[in-house]
């Protein structure tokens, strides 16, 4: 329904009316609540029910994004990542065609257009669901409600604290979609046909929630770019990372330690950790540093009961199917071709790197010297160290959650992302969160073209969104699953152009981790 005053849609939730904008056929709902502000006494707690509000609630800008720092050069002049004060940062976002506002709450299924929910990326510490690159006008305009949401970063998200609970960004995320569950029928969206897709970070966090019982019948198809379901830290690490934070801050390494330091100087005090965590001192750290990331979900028995590559490993029998958990949920999954030209071209490094990097990465990855020696073939020793981390980082996780659910109920698809971005002078190519634009079908929006420049294909963003379009609809993104006697990957961007697939595409490096990683 609209306000008559203001020619403005109206949808009334659970907790009260929201007034948002429409355009285009299109109507938005950005900033709603789906959980209590997490300060004071709830700062380090699960996330607490939205209390209700009356009249109605402007539902027109994008809300407070929660605590981060912002991106250091020269990163911030590639992605967009907007920092939005106040306390109200556990908030979403929703597309959704304007003819499908006002659906019934009381009757679900009368409304029936799937759902995709989107999970930005950022390490588990920066990000936000206000990127423009994420509007999902396009999804509305094909017929597909668009979530999305922040979370709980760094040590307020991810942080192994003995005084609170564990996994609070993971909480956060679960929270949001049981909002979806209880809410999104008003906005037109159907409970029952929910897909979870993220990058990054994002991606990674949907593997784990595939794996987890807390999330178990929240949603019913996953969308992993570029993150799979190895990058979990245990107890030990997190607990390392928290007593070191803590010795920095001089604080003891607990929710009320961290809760008497400045904001500013305990986000400040997480990005130094981080950035040595993930440059200066990566093999000091260990696993958690060969990741990069020190503020990932931890392995707690709960939320993430073990390793989600384990665990979707040992769930593809009867009983999963039973119990509607992982391999009962159809997966797109994927990585770009060049994705650690991210963090290497930037920087100048590309260039720079030798031969005698190959052996020594090969041994920081347990990859063996003839393993190694594989990637001396590429043409320059930077391109084969970009693809060595890259395979184990991003390629080879992907294709590993493909061979642990096969033989179960559900396809998984896998893709691969070809095309090479301008930016930098061509140095950034194929790179990590290029393809994000694409799949939502925004390479037109000026905020993302630090990553794109601003004449990305038209023709490249129609294809790769109808894949995407078609997979949160039918659960199958129009291309062969990935099965043991051929391992079909979708191209897209590559040379053989539109609707090209191959068959066990680098096999070579693919057989190189082959027990290892």
């Amino acid at each position: 329904m609209s306000d008559s005053a203001a020619g403005l849609p109206v949808v009334t939730t659970g907790a009260g009316a929201l007034r948002g904008v429409a355009a285009d056929g299109v109507a938005a709902f950005k900033g709603v609540p789906y959980a209590a502000p997490p300060v004071g006494a709830l700062r380090f707690a699960e996330p607490a029910p939205v209390a209700p509000w009356d009249g109605v609630r402007d539902a027109t800008h994008y809300g407070p994004t929660p605590a981060k720092p912002a991106y250091q050069p020269p990163f911030d002049t590639l992605l967009s990542d907007p920092i939005i004060p106040g306390d109200d940062v556990l908030n979403l976002n929703v597309w959704t065609p304007a003819d499908r506002v006002g659906g019934d709450r009381a009757d679900p299924e009368a409304s029936g257009l799937p759902v995709l929910l989107w999970i930005h990326g950022g390490a588990f510490r920066g990000g936000t669901g206000a990127v423009g690159t994420y509007d999902g006008s396009a999804f509305a305009r094909d017929g597909v409600v668009c979530v999305t949401i922040n979370y709980r970063l760094g040590m307020d998200g991810f942080g192994l604290l003995p005084d609170a609970p564990h996994n609070r960004g993971l909480l956060d995320q679960i929270a949001a979609l049981r909002w979806v569950r209880d809410e999104i029928a008003a906005f037109g969206g159907d409970p029952g046909r929910v897909t979870i897709a993220g990058e990054s970070a994002g991606a990674m966090s949907a593997v784990t929630l595939l794996a987890s019982p807390e999330a178990r019948g929240l949603f019913h198809g996953v969308i992993a770019q570029s993150g799979a379901g190895h990058h979990v830290q245990s107890a030990e690490s997190a607990t390392r990372v928290a007593a070191e934070l803590g010795r920095r801050l001089d604080v003891e390494p607990t929710a009320a330690g961290f809760a008497a330091v400045p904001i500013d100087e305990f986000i400040a005090a997480q990005l130094q950790l981080g950035t040595e965590v993930s440059s200066t001192d990566r093999l000091g750290w260990g696993d958690v540093g060969l990741d990069g990331m020190p503020y990932e979900p931890v392995i707690d028995g709960r939320v993430v009961p073990r390793r989600p590559i384990e665990a979707l490993g040992d769930a593809a029998g009867e009983d999963a199917v039973s119990d509607d958990v992982g391999p009962a949920i159809p997966v797109l999954i994927g990585a770009n071709a060049e994705e650690y030209r991210f963090w290497l071209a930037p920087l100048g490094i590309l260039e720079k790197i030798t031969a005698d990097a190959l052996p020594f990465a090969g041994d920081a990855y347990r990859l063996p010297a003839e393993g190694a020696a594989v990637y001396a073939d590429a043409p320059t020793p930077g391109d084969g160290l970009e693809a060595l981390v890259a395979d184990w980082f991003f390629r080879i996780p992907a294709i590993r959650v493909a061979e642990a659910r096969w033989g179960g109920p559900a396809a998984t698809h896998l893709y691969e992302f070809r095309w090479r971005s301008p930016q930098l002078d061509g140095q950034l190519g194929a790179a990590h969160a290029v393809e994000i634009a694409f799949a939502f079908d925004t390479t037109r929006v000026q905020s993302g073209w630090g990553m794109i420049g601003p004449d990305a294909p038209q023709d490249l963003a129609d294809e790769m969104h109808a894949a995407w379009v078609a997979f949160a609809r039918d659960g199958d993104p129009g291309w062969p699953a990935y099965e043991p006697d051929r391992r079909a990957v979708r191209i897209f961007g590559g040379e053989a152009g539109a609707g090209a697939l191959e068959d066990d595409p680098h096999r070579e490096r693919r057989a190189v981790w082959d027990g290892l990683r």
